[in-house]
């Protein structure tokens, strides 16, 4: 499944976001031919934040078939952000703390049903992995989104972010930003045609040497898509999606509006259910990504499951997961 080339070596990503508590993946059959490298969740594993909720999400990513598996929340997973969870808790005073407990766990529960999982959930900042198939893994993650309301890991839009993809050091170069939210000005319209990114995520990306190669998340459902970004020579003094980005030399994968069954593919191949959208962008591929000076863009957010999955028309209707081949670094 991957081969090395130089010192590239191909990678395939498995990416998804926004399940909403739902225990399998559209048209998900699990197989021991399905494969990738790395699997990745950019939050909102739950809508509640309910024990069951987290617990059908882990028996989601442990029936995908990758060594290397990541999670980080979003903010329907308000449990996992402690000060936010105890201020709720206080608030619902009329609710016995038993059954709080019962529903939503104690303190720290929900982050604890991960461990002994063989799913690694990671908190914001800049982790490193070896992969199995030798090359090394750089990753920025954070579960941060602005918003005015009071679910988990939000932000003031006025007060800001500070997204640490780059520290300035020099000595880390993030291969994939994971966030739970999009960035402003990519994949990131609602259905009221408002564009519902962070400001500081896009400043962050823009600033970043190098840029990573990747970027994926979710919580915006309607801008689901993927989307190769290539970025000005220059980057402005107050970077945005209207002065940083080379919209001439960048170009739209998918996106909602877009979507048919043509263009899923499955995994495993063969006569197997359509499961995924896939894109590739290795050398030789027809858009290689140039590291540095381009960024792939993937809103992988699920609407959720439907009611059966004996029709195949129902299946192909919904927001599907994302399959991605990329390059990356060898560890050694």
């Amino acid at each position: 499944m991957t081969q090395n080339n130089a010192t590239n070596i191909k990678t395939r990503f498995l990416i998804c976001s926004d399940t909403h508590g739902i225990d399998s993946l559209p048209g998900f059959i699990p197989s021991a031919k399905q494969h990738a490298d790395v699997a990745i969740h950019c939050g909102d594993l739950t809508t509640q934040s309910q024990l069951h909720e987290y617990k059908a999400s882990i028996r989601l990513l442990q029936a995908i078939n990758a060594p290397l598996k990541l999670a980080i929340a979003g903010n329907h997973d308000f449990t996992m952000d402690i000060p936010v969870f105890q201020k709720k808790v206080a608030e619902a005073q009329s609710l016995e703390r038993a059954l709080v407990d019962q529903a939503y766990g104690y303190d720290g529960e929900a982050r604890r049903l991960f461990e002994g999982t063989g799913i690694t959930f990671l908190d914001e900042g800049v982790h490193s992995f070896h992969l199995q198939n030798g090359a090394l893994l750089t990753v920025y993650a954070s579960p941060y989104t602005p918003s005015l309301g009071d679910w988990g890991f939000q932000y003031h839009p006025d007060k800001g972010h500070d997204f640490m993809i780059d520290d300035g050091s020099g000595t880390s170069a993030v291969d994939v930003v994971m966030t739970h939210g999009p960035p402003k000005g990519i994949l990131d319209y609602t259905h009221s045609g408002e564009r519902a990114g962070s400001p500081d995520l896009f400043r962050a990306l823009a600033c970043a040497r190098p840029r990573p190669r990747m970027h994926c998340f979710g919580h915006i459902h309607e801008g689901w898509g993927a989307k190769l970004v290539t970025w000005r020579d220059r980057t402005t003094a107050m970077p945005s999606h209207l002065t940083d980005i080379d919209n001439g030399q960048s170009c739209t994968i998918a996106k909602l509006s877009g979507m048919n069954s043509k263009a899923g593919q499955s995994l495993s191949g063969g006569d197997a259910p359509i499961q995924y959208f896939a894109t590739s962008h290795c050398s030789g591929d027809a858009h290689p990504l140039n590291w540095g000076s381009q960024t792939l863009f993937i809103n992988a957010a699920i609407e959720g499951a439907p009611q059966s999955m004996d029709n195949q028309q129902e299946v192909l209707s919904m927001q599907l997961p994302w399959a991605v081949d990329l390059e990356l670094r060898s560890s050694s």
